[in-house]
């Protein structure tokens, strides 16, 4: 194996097979001892970061695992979100239970098109496009993709940013809930659907936080030493 090669190699080496490991909480960088085997299982209650003292994992423990459960969990609860009426208002003694679709075209019918526009990108399309990321993701890391593992880095990252924001109705009802409550005149009464909906949104960020990015490069790392190995061994036989 050339030099080159070798310099190849050990620029794509990740962190951990070169000794290192990050701290999640304050982004320091320590070395592993040297007592240490580098492995990628947790080193939880034995090291601690020299900065924040949090313990150091190189790996979030059973990350595919758990952020699978989290996600099946959030897709079966998405149906009944958008099935189940989010919210009833009552005026005058009559009204009717909304879903979150119906309330989207009650606020067409009254004019209200940028209200109307910024609940049904909150509500439907953007937890739909992170189950949907997210799954991807998770394939990606099982089957051991080389796809563009700095965009699928970042796509992670902006939807993790990006997620909390589908709230946006849970605060609205909470709100009408609180305020809205004149007797028999007019009353705002929360639906199931305002529940599946909170615990979609809340099973997508605990999905997000269980998910370890580093995952992504991690079959990078073993298919370089598989082909490092190769080079070696036609190296050894040529020679």
């Amino acid at each position: 194996m050339t030099s080159i090669d070798r310099t190849f190699v050990r620029e794509s080496a990740s962190a951990l097979t070169l000794g290192l490991i990050g701290c999640k909480h304050c982004h320091t960088v320590s070395r592993l001892p040297a007592s240490l085997p580098i492995t990628r299982k947790h080193h939880k209650n034995v090291l601690r970061c020299p900065c924040c003292q949090a313990h150091l994992q190189s790996r979030i423990p059973n990350s595919l695992s758990k952020t699978w459960a989290l996600l099946l969990a959030a897709a079966f609860m998405y149906i009944p979100a958008n099935i189940l009426p989010i919210m009833n208002v009552t005026y005058l003694g009559t009204g009717q239970p909304d879903t979150i679709m119906q309330g989207i075209i009650h606020l067409i019918e009254g004019g209200m098109w940028p209200l109307a526009l910024i609940v049904f990108v909150a509500s439907i399309v953007i937890p739909f496009l992170k189950l949907l990321v997210m799954a991807g993701l998770l394939l990606s890391v099982h089957f051991r993709s080389h796809w563009r593992p700095i965009e699928r880095k970042k796509l992670f990252h902006i939807t993790e940013f990006v997620g909390r924001w589908s709230m946006v109705d849970i605060f609205v009802v909470a709100i009408l809930v609180a305020l809205v409550q004149f007797g028999n005149i007019a009353s705002v009464d929360a639906g199931l659907g305002a529940l599946s909906f909170a615990v979609v949104v809340v099973l997508t960020m605990f999905a997000a936080h269980t998910f370890d990015p580093r995952l992504i490069w991690d079959a990078m790392e073993t298919d370089n030493t598989k082909n490092t190995e190769n080079m070696e061994n036609k190296d050894k036989s040529h020679g």
